[in-house]
């Protein structure tokens, strides 16, 4: 071990400051996404300065998803907690031969 016997500890990823607990709940009384509705739930408990594993907890999911929540939010503000919808699958026949 490089650290002289220690683990090294990933440091938390911090959240935007133009939102706060009490907002992202007002966000989730409204919106219509029960998804975005607890991962907006989850991200409240550590804006009010909870720990992230009860915010884990809230989302019901580990820590890791709510690191990836984390950046979500932090690229794209509530709509990076929305579902994104899947491409499905290619078309069997190209454009050439439709």
């Amino acid at each position: 071990m490089a650290n002289g016997g220690r683990l090294a500890v990933a440091s938390a990823v911090g959240l935007r400051d133009d939102f706060d607990g009490s907002g992202l709940r007002r966000l989730a009384r409204l919106s219509g996404d029960a998804n975005q509705v607890r991962r907006l739930l989850a991200l409240a408990v550590i804006y009010d300065g909870g720990a992230r594993h009860a915010a884990a907890q809230v989302g019901g999911v580990g820590l890791q998803t709510v690191r990836d929540w984390v950046l979500r939010f932090n690229t794209s503000g509530p709509d990076g907690l929305l579902d994104g919808k899947a491409p499905g699958p290619r078309p069997v026949l190209g454009p050439e031969h439709k």
